[in-house]
């Protein structure tokens, strides 16, 4: 008898048609064979009584898949749980952009019957893993799969920090922080701070100054076998370290961030051998007929 096969549904709590939008794969998962989880928290909003409901401790146990059904957001939370079991990892995207998901909302069906045949593949998405150190005593240990930034603790005060790669001095920084995002993370914060876009089979960091009142602050693209470490200057104010705006860690003048390739991946799947540069066309809108619209004649 072949072992019924299971898949955790992460879904975007607080949305009011949660329940309209979920139903159609929840029915089309159960007919595809499947057990469909929820974590418990989020059970109640499915309102689907096919749906069975776990804490997170054994949310992934004898799991083949997550599933993210909303934006970004809900697929780096949906990546704290597949991530420690190399679980693969579908986006599924209710949201405006995203950059993460695989398939839309609309394609639910399709997602169902692709995931049953076991037509997809997955792909392994480089992460970062972040040591904070403060006077010799280690003080967190976090990751991230799209960026580690740190930033300054006080809104109206300039962060102060040493910048090293690999051991050595690179610059120092005025600014309002420092962000080191992944090629995932590389259409994120890092984007929108004038970072360059990464395409995902390149493996590298990518470093980027947040405001930096300095005449060299230009964005970098580093070595993933590299390590990067941002300390905050002694005489500085207090900071903050965020991995993937989800997990923080306070630092104390004087503290040090070491940045490096992360040692456990995330497994995403990917449905469609669709080039990234369509991807990005299409999740960006880009103007691919020119910034000044089609020619006339």
């Amino acid at each position: 008898m072949t072992a019924r096969r299971s898949v955790l549904l992460v879904t975007h709590t607080g949305r009011g048609d949660l329940a309209e939008q979920a139903a159609g794969l929840v029915s089309d998962l159960v007919s595809e064979g499947f057990e469909v989880r929820a974590l418990a928290k989020e059970f109640a909003e499915l309102g689907q009584d096919r749906v069975v409901a776990v804490d997170s401790e054994a949310a992934t146990d004898d799991l083949d898949m997550v599933l993210a059904l909303g934006g970004d957001g809900t697929f780096l939370r949906a990546a704290e749980l597949a991530r420690p079991t190399a679980t693969p990892l579908l986006g599924i995207n209710l949201g405006r952009v995203g950059f993460l998901a695989e398939a839309e909302i609309s394609d639910v069906r399709q997602v169902a019957q692709r995931i049953a045949r076991g037509d997809y593949r997955v792909d392994e998405r480089l992460t970062v893993d972040a040591v904070v150190e403060h006077e010799g005593r280690l003080i967190g240990r976090t990751w991230a799969l799209n960026e580690a930034t740190v930033e300054k603790g006080q809104p109206a005060r300039m962060l102060e920090v040493l910048i090293e790669v690999d051991g050595r001095r690179l610059s120092r920084y005025g600014c309002d922080g420092v962000v080191c995002a992944t090629p995932s993370g590389s259409t994120a914060h890092a984007m929108s701070a004038g970072g360059p876009v990464v395409w995902p089979e390149v493996e590298a960091l990518v470093l980027v100054p947040l405001s930096a009142h300095a005449l060299f602050s230009r964005p970098l693209v580093i070595s993933p076998g590299s390590t990067i470490t941002v300390t905050v200057e002694p005489y500085a104010l207090p900071a903050v370290l965020s991995c993937d705006g989800r997990r923080t860690v306070e630092l104390p003048p004087g503290s040090s961030v070491t940045i490096s390739r992360g040692v456990e991946p995330v497994r995403v799947v990917r449905l469609a051998d669709q080039p990234f540069t369509d991807r990005l066309v299409a999740k960006l809108d880009l103007p691919v007929d020119g910034w000044r619209g089609h020619r006339i004649g």
